[in-house]
């Protein structure tokens, strides 16, 4: 079994924040108090590959601002 370690913990309720808003964005509904084990496998990874796709989105806008 895998444990998610936060590296910063002071950056948990902006990754909390983060991970609704990619929720939302792709129609699943997240329980606010935490618990969200119904989640299908399907639901679960759509929500992570829109956390991945903003953060690489969010990447090349630096690099490209950056030159």
């Amino acid at each position: 079994m895998s444990k998610n370690n936060i590296s910063v913990p002071e950056a948990k309720a902006a990754l909390e924040q983060f991970k609704m808003q990619a929720a939302s964005e792709v129609g699943v509904n997240l329980n606010q108090n935490g618990y969200n084990g119904d989640l299908t496998a399907k639901q679960a990874g759509s929500i992570g590959g829109q956390m991945v796709k903003k953060m690489i989105e969010s990447y090349e806008n630096s690099l490209k601002n950056s030159k």
